[in-house]
């Protein structure tokens, strides 16, 4: 059963240099993320299961959802309580096999991958780069405010809107249709986490209206 969630915070380490993973995800959790993603393209697989069971333990702690990104096995490894997929990474289907009734989320830029997704099962989709984004390499071209209207219309998964997102565009991400938001630099490269955080529950709150 996929609990709902409003704040999705994914990790990113070389945006916080001299302060450790689970010193800021902990200041994220605090400020309101209510969902928490383990997203590591480049540490060795010792380093890797390290900070998975870290950040499931402190997950744990304050009763959150903790997301693997991309790695079946380590998701399964760490009772991870799911795992998030890109569009090129191992199907739904197969990966439902994989984790029983774990949640499953999925990378999404156009609406037939949001409507697929669904059709097969997928608890959640993540709708973007909702604008260009620097925090992933192999990052797709931004699909804009228009797939959010869209997705929001049509999808009957809940969607997270991603890519790109900041506190000074998030209200306009808002009044296209999105609910549950997530931010990856603007969160964890901010000197003050928790309030960073607040602030995007306090937009989501207005609706976007800003006040």
């Amino acid at each position: 059963m996929m609990p709902d969630f409003r704040l999705y915070a994914i990790t990113g380490e070389n945006f916080h240099p001299g302060r450790s993973l689970l010193e800021v995800m902990e200041e994220a959790i605090q400020g309101g993320a209510d969902i928490i993603q383990l997203r590591d393209k480049t540490s060795h697989k010792d380093e890797l299961l390290q900070k998975a069971k870290a950040l499931r333990a402190l997950t744990r702690k304050y009763g959150i959802p903790f997301i693997v990104n991309d790695h079946v096995e380590l998701a399964l490894e760490t009772d991870a309580d799911g795992i998030h997929l890109g569009q090129g990474d191992m199907p739904i289907l197969q990966a439902r096999q994989r984790v029983g009734n774990k949640i499953i989320g999925i990378s999404t830029h156009a609406v037939e991958e949001a409507l697929l997704a669904g059709q097969q099962g997928a608890d959640y989709i993540g709708a973007g780069p909702v604008y260009a984004t620097q925090t992933k390499a192999d990052v797709v071209a931004p699909v804009g405010l228009s797939y959010i209207r869209e997705v929001a219309e049509k999808s009957r998964v809940p969607f997270v809107a991603i890519g790109g997102i900041k506190l000074s565009n998030v209200d306009e991400v808002i009044r296209a249709g999105a609910t549950r938001i997530c931010a990856v630099s603007e969160i964890v490269g901010s000197e003050n986490v928790a309030g960073t955080c607040r602030a995007f529950l306090a937009k989501l709150d207005q609706g976007g209206q800003g006040v």
